[in-house]
């Protein structure tokens, strides 16, 4: 799970002109900035929408850049240690198997009952197991329809501690639910330490107004940290391992209680109380900057002219320095300029953008641009978690080896971290320059790859399978975000956006139903399951990429029809102006 990885604060805004029709008396009404809301819930405020209203927002250029740097790099070590913790369940699994988690749900008649029970579990714990984790990743992804709205209604402030609340309820209740056998805490447990992963998540991305300039560095690190956070449970369990199981597990959920409590004390004591302006508040603040008439006060009058000249100066100077500031944080004209131009570049080589911009959200969601992309997020998010909590079990019973499954499972563990971090650089460039048709065409084929090797009993497929997913699973989630980004647009990107994810996390319960079909009918074999997610996503896949490429040369060729019908009328206005003029002569 990854939200808006690419979608950074600069990019996050939309040039929109007004919705409302203005009469001639305002004809040079200037079109105004949306910025990028990651509210869900965000009401359709027309009188926001018309006059942008002031927000209580920090200037960054008053803040010294080493604090900030500080402020950026302590939510990079956070998201590190908590932002995706819960998906490193495979790492976990073998530790929880080792300790007997829910091995009392296994009954004595059981084929798997009489194998060793610290690596092999019967099928009533391993969906039980598996469960555990379908709770969590569940958690995960339908919290981020409401993070975004806390972040947009309440601030970061309010987001980090409540992401430090649940990751310490998290903490509590597995550490109690290891150290009593009793208690079974361990589903409540990951739901709690994926909802304080989302909140502290998603708030982060704000800190990319820290540095405007580096707004695309500072969101490819936050999202490589949610990446790497995976790889938590994978030290726990070499930590584990190392002491020869001394080390419990109870021991480390109650030690992991420094986590959020060091998430509150940074919070009060470095991180900004307030956001930081925006690139289109800064922009709004350059305007206003390089006005001289600003140093022209009504009180002016009052002053002699050697008192005058003095104030003006002094008001100049302050105003020039201001300007300076401002523009060593976002950029002077000339990189604005340029950055403007590579991003009308970028639009350009969509191929698709703006084509449902300004829609309402409800009309944007009837679409087949909607429709298509929700279903085959919700197939990706259910075949992707699917995988990660079946790993093993699937390459036991297809390599008939329980050595060879765990070779696989743990260079999975290393992988997965490792494989978010080393793509998302080159993530960003393929969004850049490619069309949306065409990244969805190497989307498709990606899933028909991953559906192919899943379904080969060989241990050189299994590991090519390994690799191909952790670097698939980045790139489509960066490529959900920025096609809603594309197609839907910022204004009602949190809707949009948020439905997809909410969705798709509800329906991961259907992880529950695939895992039973798996140990009840299809007696632990996955290839029945793969073979039908292989299909299932190969054929949304193709519709979706073929719809999109459909309405891509449709929708430049009416592009190109409107732009000429528009010089056209250019010239026959310049035409008809010359043959008035000669007439009159």
């Amino acid at each position: 799970m990854s939200l808006a990885q690419h979608v950074t604060a600069t990019e996050g805004i939309d040039r929109e002109e007004p919705l409302v029709q203005v009469q001639a008396v305002d004809e040079c009404a200037e079109p105004h900035w949306r910025r990028l809301s990651f509210d869900a819930f965000a009401p359709v405020d027309l009188d926001a929408i018309l006059e942008l209203a002031p927000t209580p927002h920090i200037a960054a250029y008053k803040i010294s850049p080493a604090r900030r740097v500080a402020q950026v790099v302590f939510a990079v070590i956070l998201c590190c240690l908590g932002s995706g913790i819960v998906f490193g369940f495979a790492s976990l699994k073998p530790v929880l198997i080792a300790e007997g988690v829910y091995r009392d749900l296994c009954h004595v008649g059981d084929p798997d009952y009489e194998k060793d029970p610290l690596e092999v579990p019967c099928a009533e714990q391993d969906l039980r197991l598996n469960l555990f984790f379908t709770a969590g990743s569940i958690a995960t992804n339908v919290s981020s329809f409401f993070a975004g709205f806390a972040l947009d209604r309440f601030g970061r402030r309010t987001c980090y501690l409540a992401s430090a609340v649940f990751l310490a309820v998290g903490c509590i209740f597995m550490g109690f639910a290891f150290a009593i056998p009793e208690f079974d805490g361990y589903l409540l447990g990951n739901v709690f330490l994926g909802l304080g992963g989302t909140f502290l998540f998603v708030s982060s991305y704000q800190l990319t107004d820290a540095f405007p300039k580096h707004s695309g560095l500072v969101t490819a690190v936050i999202t490589g940290a949610f990446d790497a956070s995976a790889a938590i449970f994978l030290f726990y369990r070499l930590a584990w391992e190392a002491t020869g199981g001394s080390f419990e597990p109870s021991q480390f959920f109650f030690a992991f209680l420094a986590v959020p409590v060091v998430l509150i004390v940074g919070e009060l004591a470095l991180m900004p109380k307030a956001a930081y302006h925006t690139t289109p508040e800064l922009e709004q603040k350059i305007e206003k900057a390089q006005d001289p008439m600003r140093d022209v006060h009504d009180s002016d009058q009052e002053l002699s002219d050697g008192e005058l000249y003095r104030v003006r100066s002094y008001r100049a100077d302050h105003r020039r320095a201001k300007l300076d500031q401002i523009e060593d944080l976002i950029g002077d004209t000339d990189l604005r300029e340029e950055r403007a131009h590579q991003e009308e570049e970028r639009h350009l080589v969509s191929g698709i953008w703006g084509v449902l911009h300004g829609l309402p959200a409800h009309q944007q969601m009837l679409t087949p641009w909607f429709m298509l992309i929700l279903l085959l997020t919700v197939f990706q998010m259910l075949r992707m978690n699917y995988f990660i909590a079946t790993i093993r079990s699937q390459y036991r019973f297809m390599l008939w080896s329980e050595e060879l499954a765990e070779d696989i499972n743990n260079f999975f563990d290393v992988a997965l971290p490792l494989g978010g971090i080393v793509a998302t650089p080159f993530i960003g460039m393929l969004l850049n320059n490619l069309s949306v048709a065409t990244m969805l065409a190497i989307l498709s084929a990606c899933i028909v790859l991953i559906g192919v090797l899943n379904c080969l009993p060989f241990v050189w497929a299994g590991y090519a399978t390994v690799i191909i997913f952790v670097l698939f699973r980045p790139f489509y989630y960066s490529a959900m975000s920025d096609y809603a980004t594309k197609v839907f647009g910022f204004r009602t990107f949190g809707r949009v956006y948020g439905t997809i994810t909410c969705l798709s996390g509800l329906v991961n319960f259907g992880q529950s139903g695939l895992d039973a079909l798996t140990h009840g009918p299809l007696h632990g074999n996955p290839i029945p399951i793969n073979i039908f997610m292989a299909v299932g996503g190969t054929v949304l896949g193709i519709a979706l990429a073929g719809y999109v490429q459909i309405k891509t040369m449709k929708y430049q060729a009416e592009v190109v029809e409107e732009s000429g019908r528009q010089e056209r009328m250019a010239l026959i206005r310049e035409e008809s102006t010359g043959y008035g003029a000669m007439a009159q002569a």
